[in-house]
């Protein structure tokens, strides 16, 4: 499950053990936080509503609703789906509630009208996935298939990426892209980027938040 976080209430509760306990108790094996803090404050950020202020997610053996109900406790404002998670590059390994020395950057993705899911998961995930790993300096990738939206409010989004970059690539292009400093090879690896994200009108509705990360194993309760 992952939950978009809208209203900034706040994101010190999301690191209280005691939500952690209660995640646990109902399920939950592991729980990570995604902070737009000032570690990013320079990365670009969109956001077609009231902005994202830090995503949730919760790995459960038990109900997500459950899980949901624990975490809804606390917010006051958000976004919630059910997704399957697929593991296209692995993050490296943090130890538990350590800052990840890495932008991580999550897209909130709409599907076009004009698409229908079969087409539009099929281009995200065979055809985009490939272009994005070789354009970017991306240190991990995770596509999240939405199967469905948890909260009634929630906006229709079809799709959310994570994606892991240096650093540095905060202000820095050539370290965002892999370019090397080559100012042809970097507008080369932009423009294939952004043609293939037309390509699935990935380039429209888009929320994209840039994010600080910590993650905690938990070990479900029972």
């Amino acid at each position: 499950m992952i939950v978009a976080l809208r209203e900034a209430q706040g994101t010190a509760w999301l690191f209280e053990p005691g939500l952690r306990d209660s995640l646990a108790r109902v399920g939950a094996t592991a729980f990570q936080v995604n902070v737009d803090d000032v570690a990013v404050e320079d990365a670009l950020r969109m956001a077609q509503a009231e902005p994202v202020v830090a995503v949730a997610s919760i790995w459960t053996d038990g109900d997500v609703r459950a899980a949901l109900d624990v975490l809804s406790g606390e917010a006051s404002g958000y976004d919630a789906y059910r997704v399957t998670e697929r593991v296209r590059l692995d993050p490296r390994p943090v130890a538990d509630g350590e800052r990840a020395d890495i932008v991580a950057q999550i897209a909130f993705l709409r599907k076009p009208e004009s698409m229908s899911r079969e087409d539009y998961l099929s281009y995200w995930l065979l055809e985009h996935t490939a272009v994005a790993i070789r354009t970017q300096n991306t240190l991990s990738y995770i596509q999240n298939i939405v199967e469905e939206v948890l909260a009634g409010s929630s906006p229709p989004v079809a799709a959310i990426v994570e994606e892991h970059f240096p650093m540095a690539s905060l202000t820095d292009p050539h370290e965002l892209y892999g370019s090397g400093g080559d100012d042809a090879e970097l507008e080369r690896r932009m423009s294939l980027l952004i043609d293939s994200v037309v390509q699935f009108g990935a380039h429209r509705g888009l929320d994209l938040v840039p994010s600080s990360q910590y993650r905690w194993e938990l070990g479900a309760q029972g």
